[in-house]
């Protein structure tokens, strides 16, 4: 089952206003799902949630599916190697 589940890092910008300035910001973040649609459906809720953002002021510019030792966020790899550690018990 955990074999299914991909790590993909999804890269935009959105429409950040700290201090009335708007303007639009990189971003990159990993996330784990089974298809893109899902990667890109929890980095939308993420940004909306985290940082108070409308869908709008988000733009998605690439979804690609990357290897778990290619991943920078230190959390998607430790996941990735608890649910080895369990299944393999």
């Amino acid at each position: 089952m955990s074999r299914d589940v991909k790590v993909y890092r999804v890269a935009g910008l959105a429409l950040f206003s700290p201090d009335k300035l708007r303007r639009w910001q990189k971003f990159t973040i990993e996330v784990r799902a089974v298809r893109k649609e899902e990667a890109v459906e929890r980095v939308l809720s993420e940004l909306g949630s985290r940082h108070k953002l409308k869908r709008s002021h988000i733009k998605i510019v690439s979804v690609e599916e990357a290897e778990v030792s290619e991943a920078r966020s230190k959390l998607v790899r430790e996941i990735e190697n608890l649910e080895r550690w369990y299944i393999e018990r």
